[in-house]
């Protein structure tokens, strides 16, 4: 337990130290919300959507934390350059404790800066359907955020280059995000989308959220759950194994 404690606390006082990454990472969801939302939002209305910031918002929100989580796997890359994954990985506390840790660190990041993006996304007028399902959409929010987090911090393990990391993330990142239904409805997207939306994890969380904080729902919130808890196992299985097999 030390290990995990040490690990979420010094991910939460890195980011306190460069608190500029929340500025910068706000700025290509804003952007999205801002282009997307008020650009298309008349179109998606006109075709009988009704309003586009109520459907787009949590997907929004889902997309800052996606890209949040994947990227933390970076700080892995980094503290093997310096030198610090060598040092903690020699310690007597176990991998387990100190992937976990990260994780957990990792996740916590992204959920603050997704609570932030909630309250950018309602002072641009998102109107969430019921203030008491938002501590349930909050914790969605920390699943889609450990799920990514997880996956990020296992892949990084495996990548030693800096610049390629980057690279890489996008490769992931992008298909995952734009074929899960979070720019678009899923009822009215072709079989095809609709097939490969099955297996894309985010589209779970985003339909949880959607569900939560607008009432529409394209899986079923019961098959959301399933799905997310069968996620968080895999990952973290996943994870842990990649790192058990770090070299530094």
């Amino acid at each position: 337990m030390g290990a995990i404690y040490v690990m979420w606390l010094r991910q939460l006082i890195r980011f306190w130290r460069t608190k500029s990454r929340i500025i910068g990472s706000l700025a290509q969801p804003i952007l999205f919300l801002v282009a997307l939302g008020f650009g298309l939002g008349p179109m998606f209305s006109a075709a009988g959507g009704g309003d586009y910031i109520q459907f787009l918002a949590p997907g929004i929100i889902g997309m800052s934390i996606l890209f949040t989580s994947m990227f933390s796997g970076m700080e892995v890359i980094w503290d093997r350059q310096l030198g610090f994954l060598k040092e903690t990985l020699v310690s007597p506390s176990s991998r387990f404790g100190i992937f976990f840790g990260r994780t957990l660190g990792g996740a916590t990041v992204a959920l603050i800066q997704g609570i932030v993006l909630l309250g950018v996304t309602m002072l641009m007028g998102f109107r969430p359907l019921s203030l008491m399902n938002i501590p349930l959409a909050l914790v969605f929010m920390f699943f889609l955020a450990y799920i990514f987090t997880a996956l990020g911090t296992g892949l990084a393990s495996k990548v030693a280059d800096m610049q390629a990391f980057p690279l890489i993330m996008n490769f992931i990142i992008m298909p995952i995000f734009f074929l899960s239904g979070a720019l678009y409805p899923l009822e009215n997207a072709p079989t095809a989308i609709k097939g490969i939306a099955v297996f894309d994890p985010l589209s779970y969380q985003i339909d949880a959220l959607r569900d939560l904080l607008t009432g529409a729902s394209h899986f079923g919130l019961g098959i959301d759950i399933m799905v997310t808890i069968f996620c968080i196992l895999v990952v973290t299985l996943l994870g842990v194994y990649l790192f058990n097999k770090i070299e530094v």
